[in-house]
């Protein structure tokens, strides 16, 4: 049997599935002790929507309410009965359990966020965000794996071992994550109930396993095996000394959350978790068609706050909250413009949410602009890179430098500020935390020409125009520029009539501005 199809119909024995890979190239060496040290005793949890988020749902915003009532009569919320977090900005009314984090100051809610040239295929755009690549670049391994890889090269041969007894990183599910894939191996052991792993039977093996195609395949059973009983033995006893039960809430996510927040209570030393649920692709039936506020995304928004809220309370109740930062991701968001099955098809950009004691709390974005005509297909616009944000999770969390971080995930990320100073492992710039770029754009709506006005800080900025599904069209600018005011003159004669997007970028800031070409 081939490596592939013995793990991948093992998954359910929590064996990790491992594929083969395609090797990348070394990187930096000295900066990654501090992400797969115990002296780092940081811990991410990522939490996976798949089928595609609608933010617009999930996030209203207020001041384009009039726009959104035009486009998404069959399924708009009432704007009176969504959850403000300011004046203009609300979230759906069941997710009390955000609101609450919100209130606290432990949730950073950033809008738009997605990545240039948007693919709209589940299987692809997952790819991308799992791998942290460019949309026209295919890479086999994951963000996270890459960065365990430098310094855990020989995975899974040797490991456990007194330096690493625990896993190095957990999927809670049937299935590994994407985003811990190395070239080889993935760095990710999935389990579900901890309570109730058992160990696996393993055959005796011959001693003499012969220097062939054949022995190494065996080998490398061999090894998966007694690395999965390993950690077994492991996982079962930091579960035992949190208490050995994991009550069942009725909430399918926060259970799983819960059995992280127990292995974390119980000492477990890995770093990476990852939790997803699904249910998202919502085409048709996205609401009751008579009461908006009830419904699938309705109930999966529950889910969703429900299991943030329960799972930042387990962990502060066990005093492991500082250690801890969650972030939620989606492959889009769905369309502006419902469709006529009550629903919402595949999109662009969408709300990003993380959580923690650790958070710099608040709202990063502007609210989206949505004209008031768009067409069947236009979504909604990007303001932040996804790389942008995993850069500066590494950075600021996971302590790695800034060089590391631009060579291994893309040179001109974006600096944000996601986690507050008294938590932050890097040395933060102050000046530009709260630095908001400016642009205009004049005329607009235009027919041949408009004038690009915007003011900057003395650095590097990058100025793009899209259309409306998300692709990069032209790099209008890109350069170090002066600090002031600015103006660029832009033809756009040979633009077809319809709806763009202009945006800038700079150092830790970024805006965006819908051109109309008539």
């Amino acid at each position: 049997m081939k490596r592939r199809t013995f793990l991948q119909a093992s998954a359910a024995a929590s064996i990790p599935v491992m594929i083969n890979g395609i090797p990348v190239q070394a990187v930096a060496r000295q900066s990654f002790l501090d992400f797969v040290s115990p002296e780092n005793d940081k811990i991410l949890v990522l939490i996976q929507l798949t089928g595609g988020n609608d933010g617009l749902n999930m996030v209203l915003p207020l001041d384009q309410y009039s726009a959104l009532s035009v486009h998404r009569e069959k399924i708009l919320i009432n704007e009176n009965l969504g959850l403000k977090l300011r004046d203009d900005l609300a979230i759906h009314p069941s997710m009390t359990g955000a609101k609450y984090l919100y209130d606290e100051g432990k949730l950073k809610l950033i809008q738009s966020v997605g990545y240039p040239n948007q693919n709209r295929s589940h299987f692809r755009s997952t790819d991308i965000w799992t791998t942290g690549s460019p949309a026209n670049v295919n890479i086999t391994d994951g963000w996270l794996g890459r960065y365990y890889l430098e310094n855990h090269n020989s995975f899974p041969y040797g490991y456990p071992n007194p330096d690493n007894p625990d896993p190095l990183a957990l999927t809670i599910g049937s299935q590994v994550s994407q985003t811990c894939q190395g070239p080889i191996a993935n760095f990710s052991m999935a389990i579900n109930n901890p309570a109730t792993m058992n160990l696996l039977p393993i055959s005796e093996f011959a001693e003499n396993i012969p220097s062939s195609n054949y022995g190494n395949e065996l080998r490398y059973i061999m090894t998966a095996l007694q690395q999965t009983n390993d950690y077994t033995d492991v996982i079962k006893m930091a579960n035992e000394k949190a208490g050995g039960t994991i009550p069942n809430t009725g909430n399918a996510l926060l259970d799983r959350m819960n059995v992280v927040a127990q292995l974390i209570k119980g000492g477990l030393k890995t770093k990476v978790y990852v939790v997803s649920m699904g249910g998202f692709d919502t085409h048709a039936n996205q609401c009751d068609p008579d009461d908006h506020e009830i419904g699938t995304h309705a109930d999966l928004l529950a889910s969703l706050a429900g299991a943030m809220e329960g799972f930042q309370k387990a962990l502060e109740a066990s005093g492991q909250a500082k250690r801890v930062l969650s972030m939620t991701f989606s492959e889009f968001g769905r369309r502006i413009k419902a469709n006529d099955s009550t629903g919402t098809d595949h999109g662009s950009a969408a709300p990003l949410m993380l959580f923690g004691e650790c958070i710099d709390g608040g709202i990063l974005g502007d609210n989206p602009t949505i004209g008031a005509s768009v067409t069947n297909d236009e979504g909604v616009a990007m303001q932040y890179d996804f790389r942008s944000i995993y850069a500066t999770i590494l950075r600021d969390w996971f302590g790695l430098s800034q060089s590391d971080v631009a060579r291994l995930m893309y040179e001109d990320f974006q600096k944000l500020p996601l986690i507050s100073g008294a938590c932050t492992i890097s040395d933060v710039e102050d000046a530009y935390r709260d630095y908001q770029l400016e642009l205009q754009t004049t005329p607009n709506p235009a027919t041949d020409y408009t004038t690009i006005s915007f003011k900057t800080k003395d650095e590097y900025v990058r100025i793009s125009l899209y259309d409306s599904i998300g692709s990069e069209l032209k790099t209008i600018f890109a350069g170090k520029i002066n600090e002031g005011n600015h103006q660029i003159n832009l033809d756009i004669s040979n633009l077809p009539v319809g709806n763009y997007v202009i945006r800038i970028a700079g150092k830790s800031a970024q805006k965006t501005k819908i051109l109309s070409k008539i």
